[in-house]
């Protein structure tokens, strides 16, 4: 539950807070009127992602060939292993200029009477988060991590209330700090996210190296039952790794933190 409820509170909140700084500049450029054509937007983002999610796992579902369908999901986590570093690394530097573009393209709808503008503004920023969102919580399905319903809508929710928060001109909420050690987080789950691709891909043969496990710890520590079943979804814990499958984990993960670290220097 808490892996489903950081990504979706932390995609939540990056939609959202763009979404609520936008109603803010509409009210600054006095054209409030106009908020509810980004409420249309938002709305038409979020039907358009629950759509993107079903067509995902029909598409999955109806491939006949074991094969083919195992290797399609290893390549869903590894593109969401590639996004997630993103995210967690680079995206940061850029999130001013994004939000500088939307409030000059916002103005340049709200000046030239483009109605559809304002709408497909706000429509395009919630569905990225939003297929995002999908296409992450597949790759952890995938992985073998329930995905908890609860932990979705609580983490949406909370992002709301967040961003609420933020407009109303509070300072108690440490928003950069939050994205600095969420996206240390999200390193860890793309990690094991990328084990989990690698094993995948060996077990058809798609990938070097055989599928017996490095060791076995499964009769203390299990990955199906208690605390395993959290280590595996936060930290891609496997109580019976391949060779492959645990070298790409920690060559990804010393790699992956090694940037974040510097990233975070630099932003220091």
């Amino acid at each position: 539950m808490f892996v489903t409820f950081l990504i979706t509170f932390r995609e939540g909140l990056e939609a959202f807070l763009l979404v609520g700084i936008l109603l803010s500049y509409l009210d600054r450029l006095g054209a409030g009127r106009q908020a509810r054509w980004i409420y249309l937007g938002v709305a038409a983002g979020l039907v358009a992602s629950v759509v993107a999610a079903f067509v995902l796992q029909v598409l999955v579902g109806q491939l006949s060939s074991h094969a083919i369908r195992t290797v399609l999901t290893a390549a869903i986590m590894l593109l969401a292993t590639a996004i997630l570093t993103y995210m967690a690394i680079w995206m940061g530097k850029q999130a001013k200029a994004h939000t500088d573009e939307a409030k000059r393209r916002l103005e340049a709808h709200v000046s030239a009477g483009r109605v559809l503008g304002i709408v497909a503004l706000a429509f395009l920023s919630v569905l990225r988060e939003g297929i995002e969102t999908v296409l992450f919580l597949s790759a952890l399905s995938y992985s073998g991590e329930g995905i908890s319903a609860w932990g979705s809508l609580a983490g949406l929710a909370l992002s709301i209330v967040v961003v609420w928060l933020l407009l109303r001109g509070t300072r108690q909420v440490p928003i950069a700090a939050f994205f600095r050690w969420t996206s240390l987080l999200l390193i860890v789950i793309a990690a094991g996210l990328l084990g989990s691709a690698m094993n995948q891909l060996q077990v058809v043969g798609v990938a070097p190296g055989g599928t017996a496990p490095v060791f076995d710890i499964s009769g203390w520590l299990p990955d199906s039952t208690g605390p395993g079943v959290f280590l595996r979804g936060l930290f891609g814990y496997n109580a019976t790794p391949t060779g492959l499958q645990l070298a790409s984990w920690a060559a990804y993960l010393a790699i992956a933190v090694t940037f974040w670290g510097r990233a975070r220097a630099r932003g220091a």
